[in-house]
């Protein structure tokens, strides 16, 4: 089991993880048989949670360079940000009325409130914050724990045993789930809280990955039973109790979850470099998604996906439209963005 592999394959990876994500925004009945598969989906997140812990660490050890560490990440992140969610809540906007109800009881003017609310949402969509609106909230999660990392990286870089640290926001979620004050002041943004350690995980194995540590191929009897208890609970919970149970309790099953379907899918992308037909390669596919993954997840839902499930077309139909759909205006928006930070990049 070769650990380089993750990042040899960090682009096809994350193609999968996209792919898997827009699965899981197609709209499925409760009572159809694959709604606990189709559920799955939200593993995609994880998996990017996870590459961009293993990708932070690559990119700090190579420079501890705390301004350009944190210029890179607003490079990549806000050029498809503003161009994609700014259009959405610009578009959206009413003077008149804000979206949400403001903190401390807002200003008392409705058309002040609504530009603050603007203001917030088209930096960092704050609602997501602030009331647990969910459009595009992974790009805020995201930034956030951008935020932190370098604190975290260099810490457990210069002490490894503060990589059991990960331990910590293990018991956060159960404090924010059941601790009933702070379950009040935070607990609706569970969806945040309980991707935090699978992106530390991330970051703690990275070291690993980037010195090539290959484990005994023995430990593969360990990741194929973690992966099949993992899944098969997983899609058993969502198929016969979605709704009855806490959601990070899952959530802690898609850490295991998402670990050994990334050991899986780079040992199968590293099988499947090799084949080609007529100079077509499905890694290639796969790392190109992989590289306008950001754009696609920005666009597909609130500009496609939501117009075309009020067609009624049916999930396979739906979900392979809105990706022919949003392939190529992601690789547009892609290019557009890199001439912009090529532009303002020192």
């Amino acid at each position: 089991m070769d650990l380089s592999k993750i990042s040899r394959y960090r682009g096809e990876l994350m193609g999968f993880a996209i792919i898997i994500v827009m699965l899981f925004h197609v709209y499925t009945p409760r009572s159809d048989a694959f709604y606990g598969l189709r559920r799955m989906g939200n593993l995609g997140v994880d998996i990017f949670f996870f590459l961009s812990g293993v990708g932070l660490w690559f990119s700090w050890v190579r420079q501890q360079n705390w301004k350009r560490f944190y210029l890179n990440r607003l490079l990549r992140i806000y050029p498809a940000w503003l161009i994609v969610a700014g259009y959405y809540y610009l578009s959206r906007f009413n003077p008149a009325k804000p979206s949400y109800s403001l903190p401390f009881g807002g200003t008392g003017s409705a058309e002040v409130d609504s530009y603050i609310d603007l203001f917030g949402d088209v930096l960092f969509n704050w609602d997501f914050w602030l009331h647990d609106e969910l459009t595009f909230w992974y790009v805020p999660a995201t930034m956030m724990l951008y935020l932190f990392a370098p604190f975290y990286m260099e810490l457990v870089r210069r002490h490894s045993v503060f990589r059991w640290l990960v331990v910590l926001p293990l018991m956060w979620c159960i404090i924010v789930q059941y601790v009933t004050p702070i379950h009040q002041a935070v607990g609706h943004i569970e969806i945040f809280w309980s991707r935090i350690p699978v992106f530390l995980l991330g970051i703690n194995i990275a070291d690993m990955v980037r010195r090539k540590v290959v484990i005994d191929k023995q430990a593969w009897w360990m990741v194929a039973v973690f992966f099949a208890v993992s899944l098969t609970s997983c899609v058993w919970l969502e198929q016969m109790r979605h709704g009855r149970f806490p959601l990070y309790t899952e959530r802690m099953l898609y850490i295991v979850l998402a670990v050994t379907t990334i050991l899986i899918m780079s040992e199968a992308f590293d099988r499947l470099n090799a084949v080609t037909f007529r100079r077509f390669s499905l890694n290639g596919l796969f790392a190109w998604v992989g590289g306008i993954s950001l754009e696609m997840y920005l666009f597909h839902v609130e500009y496609v996906l939501k117009p075309l499930e009020r067609q009624h077309l049916g999930y396979w139909p739906t979900f392979f439209l809105t990706l022919a759909c949003t392939l190529p205006v992601a690789w547009l928006i892609s290019k557009v963005c890199s001439y912009i930070i090529n532009k303002v990049k020192p």
